[in-house]
Parts: C-alpha cells; sequence; structure tokens
C-alpha cells in the first residue's frame, strides 16, 4: 500500500489526489446511458426486450418473461437451509428495528391567535429497488433497500435485478419472498433505471429510485432525477480506519482488505500517529491477500487505491478523515467515545474492536446503502426518510391572518407582485 507523511514537503498535492477520488470520467460513459434511456422512454418494451438480450446472455419474448413469479421465490425460500434462513430472519429484524426509529409523524401547533401551522408527511405510493446482481449478488443490498420502504408504508415496492443467463440467485428469490416483495423483474444496469423512471405500457414509473450499482446506474439515476427522486449517487465502497498504537494489526489488515475486495476501484485507508502499525498491518496483508477467493480484485484495489497515512496525532487523523468523509468510518483507538463529536462527516461510524465494517453490511441494523466518495459531506445514509415527502400545512383564522396581513403585504410590494398583494388585500376589505 502507499504511504504518505503528513510532514512531508508533497504530502498536500498527494492529499489533494486522494481528495478527487470520488471523480469519474464518464465522458464515455454518459452517451452510451443516454442512448440507452432514450431508447426505453421511446421504445418502451421493446427496448428492455433487447437491452436484457444484450446485456444478460438470454432473450425473452415478451414482458411476462422478465417477471419473478412468487410461487419461485416461496420455492427458494422453503428450499433455504435452517442455518440460511435464520441469518436472513435475523438480519431482517434487526435492520427494521433500527429504521423503524426513524420514521418521521405529522405534526400540527396551534397558534395564541387560532392559527394553525404544521408538516403532514406521507408514504410514497411507488418505489423502485435497484439491487445490483452481475458478478456477484448481495441479497443484504435487497434487504437494505426493502426494508425502509417497508417501514414508511409504501404502498408499491417493485425491485429489478440483472439476471445473466435466465438464472435467478436463490437467496435473492429468498429475500424478495421474505420481504413479501410481488413485483420483481429481471432487468438490470441502465435499462432497469430507465424503465423504473419512464414506465412502459404494462409498467407504471415510480416515484423514487434506490439502491448501488456500477457507473451506468449510477449515471442512469443521476440524468432522470427530476424526473422521479433517487437516494444518491454512490460509487465504489470505501472504509477508512484511524488506529492508535493499541490497535490489531491483524482485525486492521482484514478490515481494509474486506473493502478491496468489493472492486478494483474501491479504496482503503488507514489513517494512525504509530508508525510501527503501518508496518506491521503491511505485513499482515501481504500474508492475508493472496489467500482471497477474489485475490486479483482485492490485490489491484490495495496497489491502486489503497493508502496508509502517518500523522502527527489522532487530532490531525480525525481532521483529514472529516475532509476525506468516507463511506465506512472506523475507530480503532482508545475511548473512541471521546472522540465522536469531532467526527463531522461520514456515511457510518464503526466504533471499537468489535465492531469491524463487516457487521455493518449484514446484521448490526443502520442501511449499508450509503454515500462514497467524499459525497457524505452532504447525503446521508439511505433510510425511511427517502420513501417518505412532506406537506406543509397553513390554517388562519380572521384574526390570525390580520396579525400577518400587513407584513406580507410589504414585502409583496417590495417584489413588485401585484397579485400577490391584491389577493391579501381583498381579504382585508371591511366589505
Amino acid at each position: 500500500m502507499r504511504i504518505l507523511n503528513t510532514i512531508d514537503d508533497g504530502f498536500s498535492q498527494a492529499f489533494k489526489e486522494v481528495l478527487n477520488r470520488g471523480e469519474v470520467d464518464a465522458s464515455d460513459v454518459i452517451p452510451k446511458v443516454l442512448e440507452i434511456l432514450r431508447s426505453v422512454r421511446d421504445k418502451k418494451t421493446q427496448a428492455i426486450l433487447q437491452q436484457v438480450s444484450q446485456f444478460d446472455n438470454w432473450e425473452p419474448k415478451t414482458f411476462q418473461d422478465l417477471e419473478i413469479s412468487q410461487d419461485m421465490c416461496k420455492k427458494a425460500y422453503e428450499r433455504l437451509d435452517k442455518q440460511k434462513k435464520e441469518a436472513l430472519h435475523q438480519a431482517y429484524e434487526r435492520i427494521y428495528a433500527f429504521h423503524s426509529k426513524q420514521k418521521q409523524k405529522s405534526w400540527m401547533d396551534f397558534e395564541a391567535n387560532g392559527n394553525i401551522l404544521g408538516q403532514k408527511v406521507t408514504p410514497l405510493d411507488r418505489a423502485g429497488l435497484y439491487i445490483p446482481g452481475g458478478r456477484a449478488f448481495y441479497p443484504s443490498s435487497l434487504l437494505m433497500n426493502a426494508i425502509p420502504a417497508i417501514v414508511a408504508g409504501v404502498k408499491e415496492i417493485v425491485v429489478c435485478s440483472p439476471v445473466p443467463y435466465n438464472q435467478p440467485n436463490e437467496l435473492f428469490l429468498a429475500g424478495l419472498y421474505l420481504c413479501n416483495i410481488t413485483k420483481a423483474y429481471k432487468v438490470g444496469g441502465a435499462s432497469a433505471v430507465g424503465m423504473m423512471a419512464y414506465g412502459l405500457e404494462d409498467f407504471k414509473k415510480v416515484d423514487v429510485i434506490t439502491g448501488p450499482g456500477n457507473i451506468f446506474v449510477a449515471m442512469a439515476k443521476k440524468l432522470v432525477f427530476g424526473e422521479v427522486m433517487i437516494d444518491m449517487i454512490a460509487g465504489p465502497s470505501e472504509i477508512l480506519i484511524i488506529a492508535d498504537k493499541n490497535a490489531n494489526a491483524n482485525f486492521i489488515a482484514n478490515d481494509l482488505l474486506s473493502q478491496a475486495e468489493h472492486d478494483e476501484m474501491a479504496s482503503s485507508i488507514l489513517l494512525t500517529d504509530d508508525k510501527n502499525l503501518i508496518v506491521e498491518v503491511q505485513k499482515q496483508i501481504d500474508k492475508i491477500l493472496p489467500t482471497l477467493p477474489r485475490y486479483q480484485i482485492a490485490k489491484k484495489s490495495i496497489e491502486d487505491r489503497g493508502l496508509m497515512i502517518l500523522c502527527r496525532d489522532l487530532k490531525e487523523c480525525i481532521a483529514l478523515s472529516n475532509e476525506l468523509a468516507p463511506e465506512h468510518l472506523e475507530l480503532l483507538i482508545t475511548n473512541p467515545l471521546a472522540y465522536l463529536a469531532d467526527i463531522k462527516h461520514c456515511g457510518a461510524i464503526f466504533i471499537g474492536t468489535y465492531a469491524p465494517e463487516a457487521i455493518g453490511d449484514y446484521v448490526a441494523g443502520p442501511n449499508h446503502t450509503l454515500p462514497t466518495g467524499g459525497s457524505a459531506k452532504f447525503f446521508s445514509p439511505l433510510g425511511v426518510e427517502h420513501f417518505m415527502k412532506k406537506s406543509s400545512i397553513i390554517y388562519c383564522t380572521k384574526d390570525g391572518f390580520e396579525e400577518i396581513a400587513e407584513s406580507a403585504q410589504i414585502l409583496a410590494n417590495i417584489e413588485g407582485l401585484e397579485a400577490h398583494r391584491n389577493s391579501i388585500e381583498v381579504r382585508r376589505s371591511k366589505e
């Protein structure tokens, strides 16, 4: 892994390059994504069938061929062995419990003059979940996207996922059954985003699209934003670990590699004030890396985007972390809770030795769909709020109206909006 020292002359420039890790040259991707989206918008089902044939190596003839039947999902769930079934259920229950605490309520405030102000919180009617399914499938992604929508009270939840060679993953099917998803489709990539955003002859468009994906999916979500709501534009996975001299080098190495095996573009970063720890972590990575089934992916990630930074102290580690705004942040330091208030920007914080990032991917409870590439400075994790919307409530009594009407007229005059002023003035007329 590359090693930097904050006291070196060239550190500032090198760190700027790390800050730009989320930048992607999409100049070649965007035209292709636009072509796919336009085709779906204009040709609808015909385009989807053609694109599935082109990208997923099987040839659906009708839209019904793309549907995943509830019977198929039920049988897959019943075929699961006890251990896998219990693991899925524990994950479901913990994720549901956590997200249940996020649900907001409508409220009203009654003023002394009789005016009523409030906010009405309403679930969206229809949500579209994109679940990756190319080189690997992650049933945890289905749970993490479906459960917040369920908690929010979304009436219709649809799922799209690529199914190469028309061979659905058994855990994917079982997860659909567990989440009671009755509408799922074997469509992936930008095609699925277009289908959910624009609708087809036999498929109604959704209100929001959530879920991770490759660069084609990310660009497609970005381009349809406004046609529908989206959760965020997520890039390759990343982990940042802040560790001191008391941290376990073996734990750190395994945690760094847990992100590196995701994707060749994944970022694994260690910030520490202990030089010896850097040496020990590198030794452990060299030992563990060759044993991984996804060795080539993890190796390229570590070599190209892995980084260890030696800092003056923990305060500097935290300052650099806040600049990087990582997706996952682990605090493997003595008394980590004492530093929690200083953490400003990250998707999720994992505190202490026994809270590895991987536990958050599956069963801890909080959502693992998180902002990447520094976007944690302004994006939040996927949650129940992504599947709900708010409406303001305004009621005025005559007396309450009179108390605020003159100020409203003055402001309307300042802005030169005569009809605005008039709409208030006519209600103040004694006649």
